[in-house]
């Protein structure tokens, strides 16, 4: 992708995702996420219907009037968004491909973190971290990290969830609101997930396509494993084979469900034809 190219593309998806946050997403992201408690801004005159537990009697003494304690909740709070760059997230039978959703929702999150002061960074795994971006404020810093999420080139196509979550607790060492963006075709998570939920606001965001759910009966297919690469021929017509598939499918859609709720975190299924604006927004309106 060239330059120019590129250019265009994070164009078009700040204009949407910037649009989606600054109407829809900003507010219902700083009512879902708080910030660390309330801290002392000034003092006024106490005024009818205020609460009598906020007179700041010295000043009240000093000036022979009542004045009222002002407190503002105190906002800073970082954004973390670990995004699957695995081969499986190249997927898609539709308009999309799991990799595009994806970028749109990290896209639309960051902006709703930069809408609201907050730090957002990045985190791309697949069987390793390929790219930490350290959070920071402002709004070229999210347009790099729309940028990454558009061009990066991943080394390896397989998935370490856990991996990159032990990443994580490495260099978030204060409490961060982390968004784990992934098809969540892995496993042996459990013991990291529960370390990770005790710690940071941790959303599980799983993208799918509705085709990988289960193999149609279309014979004897060619098939290839995005993450692997290995070949293998597939006779679909088999009961037995595309029962196993569904049930592996479901196992690690289960298993994703159980470990993030288990570990006190959040769940969120969105799937590439669908709305995620409406996902998220529900979801947003839910924790609330």
């Amino acid at each position: 992708m060239d330059t120019k190219e590129l250019l265009k593309k994070v164009r078009k998806i700040e204009i949407k995702t910037r649009r989606l946050s600054d109407h829809i997403f900003g507010g219902e992201y700083h009512s879902t996420f708080k910030g660390r408690g309330m801290t002392f801004s000034e003092v006024r005159q106490y005024q009818f219907g205020d609460d009598v537990r906020s007179i700041d009697w010295n000043v009240t003494a000093r000036y022979n009037e009542p004045y009222v304690k002002v407190f503002e909740e105190e906002r800073e709070l970082t954004m973390m968004l670990m995004v699957d760059v695995s081969g499986s997230e190249l997927f898609g039978t539709n308009t999309q491909f799991k990799k595009e959703i994806i970028t749109e929702i990290s896209a639309t999150l960051a902006f709703s973190a930069l809408q609201n002061n907050d730090k957002a960074g990045l985190i791309l795994f697949s069987d390793e971290v390929e790219l930490f971006i350290p959070p920071k404020k402002g709004k070229s810093h999210v347009l790099r990290i729309i940028r990454e999420l558009l061009e990066f080139k991943p080394k390896s196509n397989k998935t370490d969830v856990a991996g990159a979550l032990k990443y994580l607790t490495n260099v978030m060492k204060k409490k961060a609101i982390v968004f784990v963006l992934s098809d969540f075709m892995a496993d042996d998570y459990e013991r990291t997930m529960k370390i990770i939920g005790n710690k940071h606001d941790v959303t599980g965001i799983r993208v799918y396509d509705e085709r990988e759910e289960a193999i149609p009966n279309l014979g004897m297919v060619q098939m290839q494993d995005a993450e692997t690469g290995a070949i293998k021929l597939i006779n679909t017509q088999s009961k037995s084979v595309r029962k196993a598939y569904s049930n592996y499918y479901r196992e690690r859609v289960n298993y994703f469900k159980d470990t993030f709720t288990k570990s006190g975190c959040g769940v969120l299924d969105c799937r590439v034809d669908e709305s995620y604006v409406k996902k998220l927004l529900g979801y947003f309106k839910r924790r609330g």
